[in-house]
């Protein structure tokens, strides 16, 4: 089910103790057919509803929460962040990031080839989630989300960067790659074939560097990896998942 997967727990004796689970998703073991064979967790990209719904609830049962504690957004390439303070309500708010101090609550962002950004604060008890594409790196979503979980009391914030497109294959235009490079310079790649392209997740761990976030980075291209779900290789597609989670460790 996870392409990775970790744990990290608080180590300071003057804090409650709490772990942060992470993790991204991989194709297999899962219920939908091509093309969104495997683990297909996107709602909206023309899977069977019932096989998306129960590849969701076996993600949820992964992470020991029930289905309804795990929380996934209409993401619509903004900056939009939202705080989660419980299972949502009403239909999933459109957003592109998620930030909270609940524990027991699974936030996820959805992707295929955008860099998805998992996010904890484990003294504050702090997490939040990101989806970063083209638009999310110009926009700056992560500082966004840095600044929402601040607000909740984050000081101490480190970013787990998952697999994405790589610069190699994700060629634009010219406009597109000055426009991303104007913002985070990082962010300038050469195509396969020597043409103007983005390295989006290159340009997001800049910003997140820039704002004092520690970083951890999972290699992967998602267009050169068949285990992880790839618009650009193609087209249609299903989405994979970057999940993070605050738990109570339980007491002895």
């Amino acid at each position: 089910m996870f392409f990775w997967r970790s744990a990290v727990a608080t180590t300071s004796v003057t804090t409650p103790a709490r772990t942060v689970e992470l993790g991204f998703t991989g194709r297999s073991a899962g219920a939908g057919s091509a093309p969104f064979r495997g683990l297909n967790l996107g709602g909206h990209v023309g899977d069977d509803a019932v096989d998306v719904e129960s590849n969701r609830a076996a993600l949820a049962a992964a992470f020991d929460v029930p289905r309804q504690r795990l929380l996934f957004l209409n993401q619509v390439h903004s900056d939009h962040v939202v705080v989660a303070r419980g299972p949502w309500t009403e239909a999933a708010p459109n957003a592109d990031a998620v930030v909270s101090r609940e524990t027991g609550l699974a936030l996820a962002v959805l992707v295929a080839d955008c860099v998805p950004v998992l996010l904890y604060d484990e003294g504050a008890g702090v997490i939040g989630a990101a989806h970063a594409g083209r638009p999310g790196l110009i926009s700056q979503v992560v500082l966004r989300v840095i600044g929402a979980m601040r607000e909740l009391g984050a000081s101490q914030i480190s970013a787990t960067v998952g697999p994405s497109v790589c610069g190699r294959c994700y060629e634009v235009p010219g406009d597109l790659a000055d426009r991303a490079a104007a913002v985070s310079p990082s962010s300038r790649a050469r195509s396969w074939t020597g043409t103007d392209a983005i390295d989006v997740a290159a340009g997001v761990v800049e910003q997140l560097v820039g704002a004092g976030a520690a970083i951890t980075w999972v290699p992967g291209c998602t267009r050169e990896h068949d285990d992880l779900y790839s618009y650009r290789r193609d087209h249609v597609t299903g989405r994979f998942a970057g999940v993070v989670m605050l738990r109570e460790a339980a007491s002895t």
